[in-house]
This record gives C-alpha cells, sequence and structure tokens, in this order.
C-alpha cells in the first residue's frame, strides 16, 4: 500500500493516474507532441519537455511490493508515425552498472529496461523491447500462460508468464553511462507494431528495470505474485488517437552459397510481409534459406527415450510464433523441415487472434514428395483474461496425411486461481489399404493457486495409444500423467542475507493409457523437491531431491532376445524398480565480468534398452568471461555417466564440451567462433541377469560411440532486423577415440553466405 500512496502523491506537473485498487492498474494520459527527436541517447530536446513521467518504481524479484533500491525514470509520448521513450536510470550504488556491447537479444547479463507494450490491450501478451544502458537491443514477446513444449505458468513454474526472444522488431535506441547511472533513448515506428483498428485506443503498458549488481528487479506499475497474471497487472496508455504507419511493406529478396567439399550451390529466395490492416499481418515466402547460423546447443542422447525439443530459430517462422501456442505443442512449426514455399497471416480481429501457415515442404526423405501442411490457431478472449481457443493441422503427403483438431480453455478466477482444459483428436492415414487410425488427448488443469507464500497445482493429461501429431511435438503416447506440485516460499527481511527460499513439491504418476481406467498399477512415477535459494546480490543456490519408481512393458521388449552361447532364448524383464533415490546441487554466481553456474547430481536411476537398474553423476558447469565491453567468452561442459547396479559395470558417458567466443566490433557487427565436442559411448547391451548380449530385432546389439568435433566461424553484420550478412565457416570432424584431436577420421566442411536487404515501404 505504500508504493500505491506514493503513486497517487506525485507532484501536480505529472499526467493523471487512476488506481483500481482490484486490478492494480495505472492509466496515464500520454501526450501527442509534434516533435523530431534524434535518438542519440540525450534527453535534450525540447520534445521531451512535454512528455509523461512514469515514476514509483516497486520491487517485484525476490520480494515484491518493496520500495525499488534505486530510482527510474521514463519519459514517454508519442509522435503521429512513433512511440517514444526517454529513460534515466539511477544508480546511488557507485559504479556497478553491468553494460556491454552486446549482439541484439544478448544482454541478460547487463543492466537492462524492458518496455512491455500490450498493443491490443488484451492482458494476454505483451510485445517487449528492451535496452541494456549502451541502447544494444533485445525484443520479442511475452505471453500468458502455456507456451507450447517450453512449459508452462502454474505452481511449479515461473509465476509471470512466458518470454519469447525470437521475433524481432525494427525500433532505434542508443544510451550511454553517466556518473549518476544511464540514459538511454528509444523510437519505436507504428510500422513495426500490429495495433487495434479503433481511431481512439488504450495500449497496456509495463515497464521492468533488472540491476545486476542487485539481482532485484523492479516494475513501474505495482506487481505482486499472488496474482494468476503478471500482464494484467500493468499500466494503461489511454486515448491514443490517429496513430499513422502508412502501408506497411517489407521485402526481402536474399541471396545464400554454400561451397561444400568442392560442391558449390547458389540459392535466391524472397520474403514478402504486407500489413493487410493495423491488427493483421500476412507474409509469403519462395525458396527460403531455412539455415541457422548457430548450431543448436549439445544435448546427451545416450538412454534417451524420447524425442528432444529444440526451439524455433528460422525467421520465417518467428514473428508472431508465440499465437500459435497450444498446450501439450499441437503446433511445431520445425516440423516444417524445409519449405520450397510458405505463406503466413496472423493478427487479432476483435477479441479473436488468427495465426495460420500453410507451406510445401521438401523433407528430402522420400524422392519427388513434397508435404503440403496447413497450421490453424484461433484463440478467443473472454472476460479480463481468460481464453478459448481452437487448434487444427493437417499434413497431406501423395498416399498419406495426418490431421488433428483440438480445442482449449482458460479460466482465471478470483485474482490467483486459474483452471485450463485441452481435447484434441487425431486422424491419421498411412496409405493404401491400412485404413484410419484415430486417437484423442486431453489435459485438464483441475485447478492451480498462484498465491504469495502458498501454490498449488493439479492436473491430469491423457493420451491415447493411436495419437499422432505429425505437426506437432507430442513425443510420447499412450500414457495418462498426474502432476501435483504445491510451492512454499519464505522472504526474508530487507537487507537480509538470506532474501528468498522457495521450495516445490512435485508428485507425477504415471499410467498406461487403458490402465488409468481400469483403476490399475501406476507404470513409472516421481515424488520430488527442489529447493531454490536467493541471497543477497544476486547469487542462486538449488538443490533437490527424488524418489522415482518404474515398471516395464513386455511388448517394449518383444524384439529383444538373449544370446545365451548361440542359442537365442527370450528377454524376461524385472517386474519393476523401486525406491530410485537420486539428488543434485548447484549454484549460480551473480552477473560480473567474470560469471559461473555449476550443478552436479548422483542417483540410481534406470537403462532403459537393458531394463536394468543404474548409478548415474552428472555435472554441467557453465563460465562467462567478459574481460571488455566487446569480448564476451562462454563455456560449458556438460558430462553423464551411467554404471550397472547389479555389478557396477560401465554402461555409458557423455562429455559435450562448447565453447562460444564473440567479438562486438559494434553493434551492428560481431565475429564469432564456436565450438562444440560431443562425445558419447554406449556399451553392447547385455542380459542384466547372466550378463549375455542382447539381440535386438535379430542383430546384436554392438557398443556404439559418437565422437564428433564441430566448430564454426561467422562474420554478421545485422544494421536491422532483414537486412543481414553472414559469413560463414563450419567443419566436423569424426574420429575413433574420443578428444583424439591429432587423428580425425574423417571430415565434412564447408563455407556459406547469406545476404538478405530489408526493403520497407
Amino acid at each position: 500500500m505504500l508504493a500505491v500512496c506514493l503513486v497517487l502523491l506525485q507532484s501536480a506537473s505529472q499526467p493523471a493516474r487512476v488506481y483500481d485498487g482490484r486490478l492494480r492498474q495505472i492509466d496515464v494520459q500520454l501526450p501527442r507532441v509534434e516533435a523530431t527527436i534524434t535518438i542519440d541517447g540525450l534527453l535534450d530536446e525540447a520534445g521531451w519537455r512535454d512528455a509523461a513521467r512514469l515514476t514509483g518504481f516497486t520491487q517485484y524479484r525476490p520480494v515484491d511490493s518493496r520500495p525499488a533500491a534505486d530510482s527510474t525514470e521514463v519519459l514517454t509520448f508519442y509522435a503521429p508515425d512513433a512511440i517514444y521513450f526517454g529513460i534515466r536510470a539511477y544508480e546511488a550504488h557507485g559504479d556497478v552498472v553491468r553494460a556491454t556491447m552486446a549482439d541484439r537479444d544478448n544482454i541478460d547479463a547487463d543492466d537492462k529496461i524492458e518496455i512491455l507494450l500490450d498493443t491490443f490491450n488484451d492482458r494476454r501478451r505483451a510485445l517487449l523491447f528492451a535496452v541494456n544502458p549502451l541502447g544494444a537491443q533485445q525484443d520479442g514477446v511475452r505471453s500468458e500462460g502455456l507456451a507450447g513444449a517450453a512449459g508452462g505458468q502454474n505452481a511449479g513454474f515461473r509465476f509471470d508468464g512466458v518470454v519469447d526472444l525470437n521475433p524481432d522488431y525494427v525500433y532505434q535506441s542508443l544510451g550511454h553511462v553517466t556518473p549518476w547511472g544511464f540514459e538511454v533513448e528509444i523510437r519505436i515506428p507504428f510500422k513495426s507494431l500490429r495495433y487495434q483498428s479503433a481511431a481512439t485506443q488504450d495500449w497496456g503498458i509495463q515497464i521492468i528495470r533488472t540491476t545486476q549488481h542487485t539481482g532485484y528487479e523492479d516494475t513501474w506499475t505495482p506487481v505482486v505474485r499472488a496474482n494468476a497474471s503478471f500482464l494484467i497487472q500493468s499500466g494503461t496508455l489511454k486515448s491514443l488517437t490517429d496513430l499513422r504507419r502508412g502501408l506497411v511493406m517489407d521485402v526481402t529478396p536474399e541471396l545464400t552459397a554454400r561451397l561444400d567439399e568442392n560442391d558449390f550451390e547458389p540459392g535466391y529466395g524472397m520474403t514478402v510481409r504486407w500489413g493487410v490492416t493495423q491488427n493483421l499481418s500476412a507474409a509469403g515466402t519462395l525458396n527460403p534459406d531455412f539455415s541457422q547460423v548457430e548450431a543448436d546447443v549439445g544435448q546427451v542422447t545416450v538412454n534417451q527415450r524420447f524425442a528432444l525439443f529444440y526451439p524455433e530459430k528460422r525467421p520465417f517462422f518467428l514473428e508472431g510464433l508465440e499465437q500459435f501456442d497450444t498446450p501439450n505443442a499441437l503446433i511445431y512449426t520445425r516440423q516444417i523441415e524445409n519449405p520450397m514455399g510458405g505463406i503466413k497471416l496472423i493478427g487479432k480481429v476483435g477479441g479473436t487472434g488468427v495465426a495460420y501457415i500453410g507451406a510445401i515442404d521438401d523433407n528430402g526423405r522420400v524422392p519427388a514428395e513434397h508435404p503440403i501442411v496447413n497450421l490453424l490457431r484461433l484463440r478467443r478472449d473472454l472476460g479480463a483474461s481468460s481464453t478459448i481457443g481452437l487448434a487444427y493441422t493437417d499434413r497431406i503427403r501423395e498416399n498419406s496425411w495426418n490431421r488433428v483438431l483440438g480445442t482449449d480453455a482458460r479460466v482465471i478466477w478470483k485474482k490467483i486461481w486459474f483452471s485450463d482444459a485441452q481435447i484434441a483428436a487425431s486422424w491419421t492415414s498411412p496409405g493404401g489399404s491400412a485404413g484410419v487410425r484415430n486417437g484423442i488427448l486431453w489435459d485438464m488443469t483441475l485447478y492451480d493457486r498462484t498465491g504469495y507464500s502458498y501454490g498449488n497445482h493439479a492436473e491430469l493429461v491423457g493420451i491415447s495409444p493411436d495419437f499422432e501429431a505429425q505437426s506437432g511435438f507430442v513425443n510420447r503416447v499412450n500414457i495418462v500423467q498426474g502432476r501435483w506440485a504445491n510451492r512454499f516460499t519464505w522472504y526474508g527481511k530487507p537487507g537480509a542475507l538470506l532474501e528468498n527460499t522457495t521450495t516445490f513439491v512435485l508428485i507425477s504418476p504415471l499410467w498406461r493409457y487403458h490402465d488409468f481406467f481400469a483403476l490399475g498399477s501406476t507404470l513409472e512415477g516421481n515424488a520430488n523437491e527442489q529447493w531454490l535459494f536467493t541471497l543477497r546480490g544476486g547469487w542462486g543456490v538449488n538443490a533437490n531431491y527424488q524418489v522415482a519408481h518404474q515398471r516395464f512393458d513386455q511388448q517394449d521388449y518383444d524384439h529383444v532376445q538373449v544370446d545365451s552361447a548361440g542359442t537365442l532364448i527370450p528377454f524376461v524383464i524385472p517386474h519393476g524398480l523401486y525406491n530410485l533415490w537420486g539428488g543434485n546441487i548447484g549454484f549460480n554466481t551473480p552477473s560480473r565480468a567474470l560469471t559461473t553456474s555449476a550443478n552436479a547430481g548422483a542417483g540410481m536411476g534406470v537403462i532403459f534398452p537393458e531394463a536394468a537398474e543404474s548409478r548415474g553423476v552428472n555435472t554441467f558447469v557453465g563460465i562467462t568471461w567478459k574481460p571488455t565491453p566487446s569480448l564476451r567468452v562462454d563455456g560449458q561442459w556438460t558430462r553423464q555417466s551411467l554404471h550397472r547396479a547389479v555389478d557396477g559395470s560401465w554402461f555409458s558417458t557423455a562429455n559435450i564440451p562448447r565453447l562460444k567466443v564473440e567479438y562486438q566490433l559494434r553493434r551492428d557487427i560481431f565475429f564469432r567462433y564456436i565450438g562444440q565436442y560431443t562425445d558419447q559411448r554406449v556399451d553392447a547391451l547385455r542380459d542384466p541377469r547372466y550378463g549375455y548380449p542382447l539381440v535386438v530385432f535379430d542383430s546384436p546389439r554392438a557398443a556404439l560411440t559418437q565422437k564428433e568435433f564441430r566448430h564454426d566461424v561467422l562474420f554478421s553484420y545485422r544494421p536491422t532486423p532483414g537486412t543481414v550478412l553472414f559469413l560463414g565457416y563450419g567443419a566436423s570432424h569424426f574420429e575413433e577415440q574420443g578428444f583424439n584431436f591429432g587423428g580425425p577420421r574423417s571430415t565434412t566442411e564447408g563455407f556459406f553466405l547469406k545476404a538478405s536487404y530489408l526493403i520497407r515501404m
């Protein structure tokens, strides 16, 4: 209440604010100023004198509702073609401002200011524009609720939704560090935004300041954790009128060239984006280059039963990607592997979000076969923050097809509670005379309470055996899984060493689909408790322990036999493995010139190919070194080893060190080197009872090795999103012995060039 009183008692020279005690909103009459501002990082032009002043920030993380440790002033107004922000961030603790000459989206280790613009004022998603003290940019979308396969907002996750930093927008910013803190100017043109079509409209707004030397996040309008929605607690920019963005037509021709082992492959493509209206955007692409300039971070795949999730990075899909989000990821655009062409429509009509992608794929697996893919997502606003949605996908090949239709709803009630529900059906025809298989997916979040000191969550997800989403990411079927979580949080007093302590208790049983309805026993499950400690100055410590059990299904091992001195005998699985204990502990240091994070764990587990118990050790170490504002060195090492519990013999080892070195010559130019070594080894499979070799599909399963040293060098010139020049070299070395850099067995290498130019009309 003290923060609210301070807000209401601002000086009379500031714009009128209205406080709603239920939603904790603050309204601002945003001035319209006919002025020309040069974005140079200095708030010294006459136009800033007429701007609205946004002050009165309060702490949000690690403890909400406390006065901010440092004061922040944001000036804002709008001109006919753009909205402007001027930032004065005061720092009372000396020369502690963290600022680097960072590449786009790479400022999380710096002090920064985030501006969240909810241009449809629906309190469900907001465009994110962030800057560090030098004006280096970060942009994306912040959404409430679930975000595909990436996770969700409930008692077991973050309290404030999901941030997607993949979308890029054209805007201008410049800043500098001052003796009293830092100062930044920002201009966001209306051409870069989608917004309502009304003549007079209101926009939601929230501003977040992150200070690295304390580890604190402050917000302009007071935000509390005891709320199921972060964005509903934003403020409002009132009565914006006569917004002029003119014709929005972006044409991006692109040229690519590859030279792989004396094979030269040029390519030409084009993408056109058209702002149909203020609230609808269409795009089309022909022969696009969908290559990535940075390889996916290596993941441990030994003993991995299911497909791994990798985020989308390809430019055509990124704008509006959050509008395709569904519970349980019915839409996953990376299933469109290599489009020959595609179209996209995104936006909002009234209270309904519309998102569509159509593409002709060329996945290269079947010659002359080009699957046609359609992805449709509709989501309708209900009340202040609830929604109902529909998703439809199809993938049509020459003789086969897959279709999925689903609906979902999210209802927020009594401010701190929400419930979710989803039901989807799939129909799959493999071709020929096999007929059509159909399956069902359902998900019920019975309740989720996001309270200040206590939260809980109860959910059931069921996926039938024949459910198939070829355009989504549903990597396991024939299950029903329950998730019951409780969260307890304790807050330290102001100035305390321990500022925040949170524990999550999660129970997650899993049944075979039909066993659940027959009240049968669980197939697997675990009980997990995690502890998170936030210490003064941005230090963090985490620890967890768990106990699990695993039963096996004989039909999963029908193709496995035991080679007993040349005679094949049936492979007999154990009834189950129980009381599988494990745990880990880790820490992270504050963002400084040298920043470190580490995690180590050990415990009992399962070797799934052998249906046997294991003993495992896993470690992770990450180090970031920033000796100058332009140079950044990131190193990480992931290691995992498994041994058989029955006799202590070795089963598998994974070592994945990765090094990234970046030199930022200017904001739009950088040089980068990435080296990643993947050393994964798995022993030959054997029967856990007698040690005899296992035969899988009539073939002995011999020891497997994957030893690859991959390195990539990149020159990047990117003055604005869409205008880029990439020059790169990449090579992979394969070898017989791990870490034997002197004697690679074989090498694949190549050079590539990508050039595109954004023509904005």
